[in-house]
C-alpha cells in the first residue's frame, strides 16, 4: 500500500519538473542587421494585433505567441518576401480580426455604409424640424 501511495506522490510531482515553456523564437526580440528591413518588419508588426493580449499590437506584446509572430514576420522580411504578402498569410491563417488595418470585404459594406445613412437619416429630421419651426 505504502508502494502505490508513494508511486501516485511521484506521478503527482513529476509535472512540476516539466519544461513549462519552449525557447523564444530565435528573432522574436532580435532586430534585422539591415535597417530598411526593420523598419518594414516593425511597420508591418504595429498593424498586427496580438492574438493573445487582444488589446496591444505584437510589437508591443510580451506574450509568446506575439514573440512567434514577430519572430515569423522578420524571417519572412530576411527572405525577401512583401509585408503585404506576409499580411496577407497571416490573415489567411488567423482571419480578418489580426489585422488593425480594416477590410473592404462585401459583407462588411452595410457596416461602412451604417455612420453615412444614419447622418443622413439625422440630416433628414434636422431639416423637417427646422421647416415646421419655421411654419409656426
Amino acid at each position: 500500500m505504502k508502494l502505490i501511495l508513494a508511486f501516485l506522490c511521484t506521478l503527482l510531482t513529476v509535472p512540476a519538473f516539466a519544461q513549462t515553456a519552449l525557447p523564444p523564437a530565435p528573432w522574436a526580440d532580435r532586430q534585422i542587421p539591415d535597417p530598411a528591413q526593420e523598419r518594414k518588419a516593425k511597420a508591418l508588426m504595429e498593424t498586427i494585433r496580438c492574438l493573445t493580449c487582444q488589446s496591444q499590437s505584437i510589437a508591443d506584446s510580451g506574450a509568446s505567441m506575439a514573440g512567434d509572430m514577430r519572430s515569423q514576420i522578420r524571417e519572412r522580411i530576411m527572405a525577401g518576401e512583401q509585408p503585404e504578402a506576409i499580411r496577407s498569410w497571416l490573415i489567411a491563417r488567423y482571419g480578418d480580426w489580426v489585422s488593425y488595418e480594416p477590410t473592404a470585404a462585401p459583407i462588411l459594406w452595410p457596416l461602412w455604409a451604417a455612420p453615412i445613412l444614419l447622418l443622413g437619416l439625422g440630416l433628414l429630421l434636422l431639416r423637417g424640424r427646422i421647416k415646421r419651426r419655421a411654419r409656426s
